[in-house]
């Protein structure tokens, strides 16, 4: 609550009352999605989060072309099956999607903010819940994956890993400096198989993140790793966790990385532990290429994705 009585989003912090609005669907529209981002940050989650949930409802009203205090559950269902068999989204993305349309009529629906009333007021209708159980994709199993992305067996995961190695030899056996992130990029995908770590998470590694482990002090200064950007909670912050270095061959691959060969990076000065030719961390682009031309060179199934890095630790 307000020190002036009224709650974060509330339609009176919005609008001003008593004075005619110029162009009414645009003014109420806005006034709406401000108030929703106040709402949901006075809740504490993310602006990334708040962003993501605001141009969805945008899209929505692009394809519905309508307003809020005019949608229905038809314009749902013909924006659902637009979204899967014409932009081809995955049911997760289809069931979020449905879900910031449904979080925000929610909110335009609750008396205590007050937006029923003003648009019975300036449009003689109100906003309804148009997204209902019966008309949207339902979480009912825990592993959504399409069928076809998996783990890597363990020869395609020697062969991938033997070419990143080959790679580093090939490009440093004609003199040229690019054997530098080329050897960058086969320590980080070994350390995300051997920590078990998603995309963002490989990426966003600082050379503080790793520490000793007193049950297996074999491994040194990198018997641990605290991985401090896991995959959160919607709204919410990173989620930190700490991964148990288990296979001998890891704390070997780091030390030479970070004593030997990150050095002569140009952006090693800073703190992240995979600095790029550009900047002081490299990119998710280029993961994503980097991997996709080692897997595609040794002749690798394309449905492997940098993700089944992860998928490999778990399972081999």
């Amino acid at each position: 609550m307000g020190g002036d009585g009224h709650v974060p989003g509330s339609a009176r912090l919005h609008l001003i009352d008593g004075l005619p609005l110029l162009r009414p669907d645009e003014q109420v529209f806005e006034a709406m999605i401000k108030g929703w981002r106040n709402q949901q940050l006075a809740r504490n989650l993310s602006p990334g989060y708040v962003d993501d949930q605001e141009r969805t409802v945008r899209a929505f009203v692009r394809h519905a072309d309508a307003m809020p205090w005019q949608w229905t559950p038809q314009h749902v269902d013909e924006w659902s099956a637009d979204l899967r068999a014409v932009h081809g989204c995955v049911r997760s993305t289809l069931r979020n999607y449905q879900g910031s349309v449904r979080q925000f009529c929610d909110f335009l629906t609750n008396p205590a903010y007050g937006w029923s009333d003003e648009c019975l007021r300036h449009f003689g209708t109100h906003p309804v819940q148009v997204v209902y159980d019966w008309n949207a994709a339902t979480h009912a199993d825990e592993a959504e994956g399409e069928p076809e992305r998996r783990a890597f067996t363990r020869p395609e995961l020697e062969a991938f890993f033997d070419h990143a190695d080959e790679e580093v030899l090939r490009v440093r056996g004609k003199g040229r400096k690019g054997w530098l992130p080329a050897f960058r990029d086969a320590a980080l995908f070994k350390v995300a198989y051997a920590y078990g770590l998603r995309r963002n998470e490989t990426r966003m590694l600082d050379l503080t993140d790793f520490g000793r482990n007193p049950e297996g002090r074999e491994f040194g200064e990198y018997g641990t790793l605290l991985v401090r950007y896991g995959k959160a909670k919607k709204g919410s912050p990173p989620k930190r966790r700490s991964v148990l270095t288990v296979w001998q061959w890891t704390p070997g691959t780091i030390e030479e990385w970070i004593s030997e060969v990150r050095p002569g990076m140009r952006h090693s000065p800073s703190r992240a532990l995979w600095p790029s030719e550009r900047g002081p961390r490299v990119g998710v682009q280029r993961l994503d290429s980097r991997f996709a031309a080692y897997r595609d060179a040794v002749g690798l199934d394309p449905a492997l994705e940098f993700h089944s890095l992860r998928r490999s630790y778990t399972r081999i």
